[in-house]
């Protein structure tokens, strides 16, 4: 399972700076997401399908992470917490770079855990718990 989860997080790093440099290749979420999600943040939980409307989403949340600076998205580590043979949670700690005009970079390291499916020796997330980005982005003059 380490193995599978590990290659998932090195294409979905891949994929978030594919699109950040608005070169994302939507068609690349059918191998990183099941078609199913749930969601879970300080503004509540949601559930949804990985549909036009989700990538029109994604699409416009990767346009205004480059409108506020974001320059990279790198994984820094992932814990695996294994429940039974197809499912984990992988705590992906990550180190996000923003440009900031007149000052040096910000860099913030943040965590996200993420509900994964191992099937076929392919792993996908199927949900995600996150703290509060916009509280994190504000602490740190970014927004």
């Amino acid at each position: 399972m380490k193995t599978e989860v590990q290659g998932l997080f090195e294409r979905y790093e891949g994929f978030f700076l594919r699109a950040l440099a608005g070169e994302a290749d939507m068609a690349e979420l059918e191998e990183l997401y099941t078609p199913d999600y749930i969601a879970a943040s300080p503004a509540g939980v949601m559930s949804g399908k990985i549909d036009a409307r989700f990538r029109q989403t994604l699409l416009e949340g990767y346009e205004h992470y480059r409108a506020i600076g974001t320059r990279q998205m790198q994984v820094r580590h992932i814990d695996i917490s294994p429940m039974g043979d197809s499912h984990c949670v992988a705590h992906v700690a990550w180190i996000a770079t923003y440009a900031r005009p007149n000052r040096t970079d910000a860099k913030i390291d943040f965590e996200v855990h993420y509900l994964v499916r191992v099937e076929g020796g392919m792993a996908r997330v199927f949900g995600w718990v996150t703290g509060d980005e916009q509280a994190v982005l504000r602490r740190h003059g970014i927004i």
